[in-house]
């Protein structure tokens, strides 16, 4: 049976990334129309890749607003998400964050010789005095210890507070929610964390009697990025090795062997042969990688967990490509309905900042009388006369709205910020060093996208089945002269209802 609800938790750098790919596909419509509630955990709250994801959560949420009332016709942005915002392990103390502080490093070693020594052995000196406001350094051991402390009271605070609240009433109501865990086991943050808040939760829905009526998975992010320290790095310092991250994983996946069946109904893994290079960062603002196209693999578990939830039988699903080093359409699960919608919205992103979007740029500057005389759409969508007294409505009684009009060009930039957005997510996914991505050709909205050029639609895709004589007639002209808001339920006018009418349009 389907879940009612997702609440899904990125855990360090490559939980932000996935959630940024969830997103991202919800964006698309990949995702029903039943609530995403999302919450970020990581010690380096300055991340780039946590920076990054909030903000295409913030884009996302100004085009949800914007196209409510229309969900029968069209499928963009049909999935409300709601953010928890971020959580630290390092918000509730006032200590330095390092490790050294956290546990008063002195103090045991004053009070209680032993438990000093022991910390001796288990940790070097400047792992020890090492600051981790950058997260925990690609350091499993050390994470370990700063999310052991972690207390089950703490899931009554803010913003777990909120999230257990809903869920409790989501049960209540007799809804099935499932929550969707996301991150690596291969660095510092989301190998010590995924264990240790899955465990929590579970423990917490014990307490509250909601074990039994909460789905509980984890998505196990195996290595898929490298790089290298920049010469002058101190090699003995304290930072992430990938030359260490297969040990780490699997170090971690011995553990996960005995310890998840304890806590999650569900465990997904991904993992690729090939390791994409990312510059090397310690953290904060400049641990900012590309997005991977295994993030959107990531995407699609979370996906597949909220429609069909694996009976927790101990049975194994395994997905593999066809060709190592190349990614098509068939490679993807549920391929049919993954290529239509991200189709649908990859057609309407290109028409929109190739053609609609500076056209609406134009009429500014040559004047709305000469410009709907070569956009006879535009009267359709918006009062022929701005600034005239008065109501104006169409055929079905519909007022027209003045172009002009602030919310109407605060909507054009909202929806040329979201195009930009997904281009360049898209962009990015065919860039993995190494992987011949067949899905799109991304050449043809390569960054910085500026002036798309005027393309025959049907060269977006990689495959397209249909005849050569439709994909000929598929042009940018023959969709702007079908835009008609009749295409969508109201509210179908002004610039939400041009939007509607073009990704109705884009649709095969």
């Amino acid at each position: 049976m389907p879940l009612d609800s997702l609440y899904v938790i990125g855990i360090g750098g490559t939980g932000a990334k996935c959630i940024e790919a969830i997103v991202e596909a919800a964006s698309v419509g990949l995702f029903t129309e039943q609530p995403l509630r999302l919450l970020f955990v990581d010690a380096d709250e300055t991340n780039g890749n946590l920076e990054r994801a909030r903000g295409r959560i913030n884009l996302y949420q100004n085009c949800y607003n914007l196209m409510q009332g229309e969900k029968q016709t069209c499928p963009w942005m049909k999935t409300p998400i709601e953010s928890y915002g971020l959580w630290s392990p390092f918000e509730e103390t006032s200590t330095n964050k390092d490790l050294g502080s956290f546990f008063q490093y002195n103090n045991l070693k004053q009070t209680s010789g032993s438990l000093g020594h022991l910390f001796d052995v288990l940790y070097t000196a400047d792992e020890r005095q090492v600051p981790l406001d950058v997260g925990f350094r690609g350091r499993p051991a050390i994470g370990a210890a700063i999310m052991s402390q972690v207390k089950l009271e703490k899931l009554d605070r803010e913003p777990w507070g909120s999230l257990i609240k809903q869920l409790k009433s989501d049960v209540a109501g007799g809804k099935t929610p499932g929550i969707f865990l996301c991150g690596s086991i291969f660095g510092g943050t989301g190998a010590s964390g995924l264990p240790t808040i899955g465990r929590l939760i579970a423990n917490k829905l014990s307490e509250e009697n909601i074990r039994d009526g909460v789905r509980i998975s984890c998505l196990f992010v195996l290595p898929y990025f490298g790089f290298a320290p920049p010469k002058g790095e101190d090699p003995d310092g304290v930072y992430a090795r990938s030359e260490q991250f297969l040990l780490n994983t699997e170090a971690a996946l011995r553990y996960y062997t005995e310890q998840a069946k304890q806590t999650f109904d569900t465990v997904y893994l991904l993992g690729n042969q090939k390791f994409t290079k990312v510059n090397f960062s310690i953290g904060k603002k400049t641990q900012r990688n590309e997005p991977h196209f295994l993030e959107f693999y990531g995407a699609l578990a979370a996906r597949l967990f909220l429609s069909e939830p694996p009976p927790g039988d101990g049975s194994v699903v395994l997905m593999s490509r066809k060709d190592l080093g190349r990614l098509g359409w068939n490679d993807l699960p549920d391929a049919f309905e993954v290529k239509t919608k991200l189709l649908n919205a990859t057609r309407f992103a290109y028409v929109w900042l190739s053609n609609i979007g500076p056209e609406l740029q134009a009429a500014k500057s040559v004047g709305i009388d000469r410009f709907q005389k070569q956009a006879p759409w535009f009267p359709k969508f918006y009062r022929p006369t701005p600034g005239l007294l008065g109501k104006i409505f169409d055929k079905k009684g519909e007022e027209l709205p003045d172009f002009n009009d602030a919310d109407q060009q605060k909507a054009v930039e909202i929806i040329t910020d979201w195009c930009k957005d997904y281009l360049d997510w898209l962009y990015d996914i065919h860039q993995c060093e190494g992987e011949q991505i067949d899905l799109f050709r991304a050449d043809l909205f390569a960054k910085p996208i500026g002036d798309l050029p005027s393309e025959n639609l049907a060269r977006l895709a990689i495959e397209d089945s249909r005849d050569r004589g439709r994909q000929e007639r598929d042009t940018v002209q023959e969709l702007r002269n079908r835009l008609d808001p009749e295409r969508v339920s109201p509210p179908n006018q002004g610039t939400a209802g041009l939007a509607k009418a073009l990704y109705q349009l884009c649709q095969l």
